[in-house]
């Protein structure tokens, strides 16, 4: 049994065939999903899914790259918006340096304002980090120390330092296709040594299938070759990474028990 705790079934390449999706998603072994939240504006549509699924769970937030579009969106629209019975999460908000596609002032305030909704509720912060390890370390240590909130480095592709930081705010990590990449060394030395209540496993798709499946688009069926590199990595069988990422997944997305 394994979650995939981070897709986007609202994304057109998913949506097209969900009923595929899903059904692949099933005979594979996937228990639950998480569909993301990338524009609060469009939770409407988000919820929608997640409503007519019992399977699937979503979140509510802006990504970084639409931070600029949604300064609008205060802490008490995230906190209104999140006691949805079928939102679970808050974000995914967070720094994306790589793509630069949002002012980073606009992307610091926006993964502020989801950081006091997730203290306020009590629902974790799905976190998007991308090429800013100095800033999201600061700023988590910032954040922490006015009171802390339940975090998850999503789809981990940062450095040694950002995870131990993570981890040690109480945050958690979870690997996406790209560890089974050729060139993602440092991320398999991550995932080697997170401790075992810490981490997860996604797909974030339709983005970075994994390998066998690179290039192609990414559904939540895919999970299970990710479990099974991250499961080598830490030397384990893939039965108990499943046991170990479904109790971390009930763990941090509590409300998905009710």
């Amino acid at each position: 049994m394994l979650i995939d705790s981070h897709c986007h079934l609202d994304f057109p390449e998913l949506a097209e065939d969900r009923a595929g999706v899903l059904d692949r998603a099933r005979a594979a072994g996937i228990d639950a999903m998480v569909t993301i939240s990338t524009h609060v504006d469009r939770f409407d549509r988000i919820k929608a899914i997640a409503e007519t699924h019992p399977q699937i769970w979503c979140s509510v937030g802006t990504h970084p790259h639409h931070a600029d579009e949604e300064l609008h969106i205060q802490t008490e629209d995230l906190v209104r918006l999140s006691a949805h019975p079928r939102c679970v999460a808050i974000g995914e908000a967070g720094l994306d340096y790589f793509y630069d596609n949002a002012p980073k002032d606009a992307q610091e305030t926006g993964l502020r304002r989801h950081v006091a909704a997730a203290r306020i509720t009590g629902l974790p912060l799905v976190i998007h980090s991308r090429a800013a390890d100095e800033d999201m370390a600061e700023i988590l240590k910032e954040e922490s120390g006015q009171g802390p909130f339940p975090f998850l480095l999503h789809c981990f592709t940062a450095g040694m330092e950002l995870a131990r930081t993570a981890l040690d705010l109480g945050g958690y990590i979870s690997f996406s296709g790209i560890i089974t990449f050729k060139n993602a060394e440092e991320i398999r030395e991550v995932a080697a040594m997170v401790p075992a209540d810490r981490y997860l496993v996604e797909t974030d798709a339709p983005y970075l299938a994994p390998i066998p499946h690179r290039g192609q688009t990414n559904e939540p069926s895919f999970v299970a070759h990710t479990a099974a590199k991250v499961a080598e990595v830490r030397n384990i069988s893939v039965e108990q990474l499943g046991r170990e990422t479904t109790e971390n997944f009930y763990r941090l997305f509590s409300k998905a028990k009710a």
